[in-house]
């Protein structure tokens, strides 16, 4: 993965980024990806699941391909192509068209709320595929979170409209999975290949995924005032294209489990954004659930203690 300086330097020296870099990355990442819950929403009127899907990740699959390639071609593996054409299927794929059809039926906050059990379902898949390990917090937190995740259902589905509120609750459910299991898919790939490359690859393998949906676009954008067509070139530039390459370098230099985790401050910020663009938020009771949630996710992220003094684990 690191390549050796000429001037006979240590590796780390050469490699490591500054300690902010990770973390402004991180930071980038969720305002971006809580203003995408946001604009999501607010196209629901223009545009359906699987058109707005094609349009944000054809925009993204675009600039980030234009930035790509200036850095030359990625060349990954057999092994490696089989784990990008997974992610690009489930995460910008399956994923985009699960959160937007959710997105019709629940309101932005309530989606980021929904979407945050993910950290839970990272930190059980890590502990399965990439060795970190599994502790009864990790199981205390992961019934926390459901039963967060069961309240914000109820709440829904009472409000208005019944069933159409527990479908989009269990879409956003469906995004939330996916989601996971794509981060631990691109754990490896980026300790191999470019947090860049591996990013437009995968948004490229989403875009043709999404190709059947590409007559109701053309349908879609066509009826579609110049406002949201500009909402969709947001959508692809920035919570796609810059916010998944930012994500995926804090990737290379955090844990999985610890990266998901720093997710938990969606929520609140969506829920912000909602209020000021939206003119709307969760109902009452979602609250205590996405509270619930969030508890369940900072009890599966607790370390036990050790009878011996040890190492304390990275951040």
């Amino acid at each position: 993965m690191t390549t050796t300086a000429a001037s006979g330097r240590p590796t780390q020296t050469s490699t490591a980024p500054p300690t902010w870099l990770p973390v402004a990355a991180v930071a980038t990442t969720l305002v971006l990806w809580a203003s995408a819950f946001v604009a999501i929403r607010h196209l629901g009127h223009d545009f359906s699941a699987g058109p707005l899907s094609l349009g944000r990740t054809l925009i993204g699959a675009l600039v980030l391909g234009a930035l790509a390639l200036s850095r030359g071609l990625p060349r990954p593996s057999r092994g490696d192509w089989v784990s990008l054409v997974t992610i690009g299927v489930l995460w910008f794929g399956v994923y985009n068209v699960a959160l937007n059809e959710g997105e019709q039926r629940v309101d932005a906050g309530t989606a980021a709320m929904l979407i945050q059990v993910s950290p839970v379902l990272i930190a059980l898949l890590a502990a399965v595929f990439l060795s970190e390990r599994f502790t009864i917090y990790l199981g205390l937190g992961l019934a926390l979170a459901f039963s967060g995740v069961a309240v914000i259902g109820l709440t829904t589905s009472s409000d208005d409209g019944g069933g159409r509120d527990l479908l989009g609750v269990a879409l956003c459910l469906v995004s939330a999975v996916v989601y996971s299991v794509s981060l631990i898919l691109q754990k490896p790939l980026v300790a191999r290949l470019s947090a860049l490359h591996v990013t437009w690859l995968a948004c490229t393998i989403g875009a043709v995924a999404c190709l059947p949906f590409a007559p109701a676009l053309l349908s879609e954008a066509g009826d579609a005032p110049t406002s949201s067509l500009l909402w969709v070139v947001y959508l692809g530039v920035f919570p796609t294209a810059v916010a998944f390459t930012t994500y995926a370098y804090a990737l290379q230099h955090m844990t999985a489990s610890s990266l998901g985790v720093t997710t938990y401050l969606v929520p609140p910020i969506t829920i912000v954004m909602g209020l000021v663009f939206l003119d709307e938020v969760p109902p009452a009771m979602a609250y205590v659930g996405g509270a619930l949630a969030l508890v369940g996710v900072a009890v599966a992220r607790r370390k036990p203690r050790s009878h011996a003094r040890q190492e304390p684990a990275p951040a």
